[in-house]
């Protein structure tokens, strides 16, 4: 995205948060929606309002299988817990990802049995398995704990340079495609990467955001050309279309 619209984005953001004040439920309902959306994303088949009656007034779905049920409950919990902490300025460590990771799949996760050990996706044990998503394989098990040591410092380093409103979007975004890149746990990493996304800007004071469900093929076709051309910026770029989507939207809905 050029400067101009980077710019223009910036200007959103303001007026969003000026549409924001007062508004007592945005910030609950707001949490819903990026739990919906992130869930949809990986699979969920409940509907909008499906996930709002579940979430405010714990009333299941009917006819919707019991394990997808499960999976929204655990996002919302992992999503508040870690947005708490993002607001009270925690530092990203290893421990925190793993804390959050485990959460995600609280539910639905459980004790994987290998060749190479036992390991517990509920406790955001790193996996000791190798991972495929379609025709992506993603990094050997063995190379995860040092990946991740990396991706925190990393993550650290830019999320404590980033000064402009680009770079702290950037920073953000950079973590999310460098987390789901490595893939470090059996299941929940694109739920977790879009979490860490959102710590990231709302640690910034930024307005968090979801990626929609009905661009889940254009998100995934940025994350590979991305990876495929070793060229962020196309990841980037798809990024801060769907903030401007979201924002757009929400300062109508407003």
């Amino acid at each position: 995205m050029d400067t101009k619209n980077i710019s223009k984005l910036e200007k959103l953001v303001a007026d969003y948060q000026q549409a924001a004040r007062g508004q007592v439920d945005l910030k609950k309902f707001t949490y819903y929606a990026i739990t919906y959306h992130s869930t949809a994303i990986e699979g969920s088949t409940l509907t909008e309002g499906q996930v709002y009656n579940l979430l405010d007034q714990d009333i299941p779905a009917k006819n919707k299988p019991f394990t997808e049920q499960q999976m929204i409950i655990d996002h919302q919990k992992a999503l508040v817990y870690a947005l708490d902490k993002a607001s009270e300025k925690q530092p990203l460590t290893g421990q925190f990802i793993k804390e959050i990771g485990g959460m995600m799949v609280k539910n639905t996760g459980g004790i994987y049995n290998t060749a190479l050990g036992t390991f517990d996706s509920t406790r955001g044990d790193y996996r000791l398995v190798n991972v495929h998503a379609g025709a992506r394989t993603f990094v050997n098990y063995s190379e995860v704990p040092a990946l991740m040591e990396a991706f925190v410092r990393e993550t650290n380093k830019r999320v404590s340079g980033a000064k402009t409103f680009q770079q702290k979007c950037e920073a953000a975004f950079h973590a999310h495609y460098q987390f789901v890149s490595i893939h470090p746990f059996a299941d929940g990493n694109g739920r977790t990467s879009r979490l860490l996304m959102n710590y990231i800007l709302d640690g910034f004071g930024l307005p968090v955001f979801h990626v929609y469900r009905s661009n889940r093929v254009s998100y995934i076709q940025a994350l590979e050309k991305a990876r495929e051309t070793d060229n962020t910026s196309v990841f980037y770029d798809f990024m801060f279309k769907q903030y401007k989507k979201f924002l757009e939207k929400e300062i109508k809905s407003i």
